[in-house]
């Protein structure tokens, strides 16, 4: 027999709804995410139990709800909490980060219209990856496409029907055969693989809660890993804001837009102005996505 479980927790005031309801729109199909108003459900694998995650959004509480195809729990009260905590960037220091830089000559007009921006979270850092290698060097348009394809090759359905994102251990045992057909490069393909190979074998921890710098440093010494993706993982599965996307073409190209500057920047020009903002260069980069108001990154 299924089991269901919930936890609630409080919701900071301005907590910025349609961020995160836009994150989990990226695929109009819906095959593995689904918003219907302020609740998101989401298929995902705990423990290679098929579950759909729901999360509902109210004025000041939000509330997980956990489907699991097992007569078990997937998790406990506590660790529901901080799943739930950190998919809505709860633990992030917006505050601080927007007090220290409200009246900054260039990044204040960007804190004015998007008070209180925090950065929505994957549900375990190996989603975060395998998303972030899917998206190389290609629209966001074309990585969720192909996203969608192996979702459909290799995922697991839930009983309610949603889809369940595809596991390290289901995509350590995927032919190059089959990440090719769904449109992943061979580079790409293999790097997933191996990811997912080193996870399964104890020899890659991304755990959530190490230190993103540890993690960071363990990934810049796998193939195919680069800077980018390295940030934007920490960013994405740790809510670590202080990876430089200067290497993101969006971000060269919103800094343009905001300096009023004739030339996009270089990745090295982009590298110079986002050190200003340390220890929150992602989240500068992430205000600067936010100038694309019709993409969630």
């Amino acid at each position: 027999m299924p089991s269901t479980q919930s936890v609630s927790l409080p919701l900071p005031s301005g907590f910025r709804y349609q961020d995160f309801i836009g994150f989990h729109q990226r695929d109009k199909t819906e095959l593995s995410e689904i918003v219907d108003g302020m609740e998101i459900h989401k298929g995902v694998l705990m423990n290679a139990i098929p579950c759909r995650l729901s999360l509902s959004l109210g004025s000041e509480i939000a509330t997980m709800t956990i489907n699991a195809d097992a007569d078990e729990n997937a998790l406990s009260d506590s660790e529901m909490t901080l799943l739930a905590g950190r998919m809505l960037g709860l633990q992030q220091d917006i505050a601080g980060f927007e007090s220290k830089y409200q009246n900054h000559p260039d990044i204040s007009r960007l804190l004015s219209h998007q008070h209180g921006l925090r950065i929505p979270q994957t549900t375990t850092p190996f989603e975060a990856i395998s998303w972030a290698i899917t998206g190389q060097l290609i629209s966001v348009d074309a990585a969720i496409s192909i996203r969608r394809r192996l979702i459909e090759a290799t995922g697991k359905p839930h009983s309610s029907g949603i889809w369940c994102l595809p596991d390290e251990h289901i995509l350590a045992n995927t032919d190059i055969d089959t990440y090719r057909a769904c449109g992943y490069s061979n580079s790409k393909a293999t790097t997933l693989q191996r990811i997912a190979k080193a996870i399964v074998a104890n020899e890659l921890d991304l755990s959530p809660d190490r230190d993103p710098t540890d993690v960071g440093k363990a990934l810049l010494a796998i193939k195919g890993i680069g800077p980018w993706t390295v940030s934007y993982v920490l960013l994405r599965g740790f809510g670590y804001l202080d990876g430089s996307l200067h290497g993101d073409v969006a971000v060269r190209r919103n800094i343009q837009r905001l300096l009023d500057s004739d030339e996009k920047p270089t990745e090295k020009d982009a590298q110079k102005w986002l050190t200003e903002f340390a220890p929150w260069r992602a989240l500068v980069a992430a205000h600067l996505w936010a100038m694309d108001k019709d993409k969630a990154y």
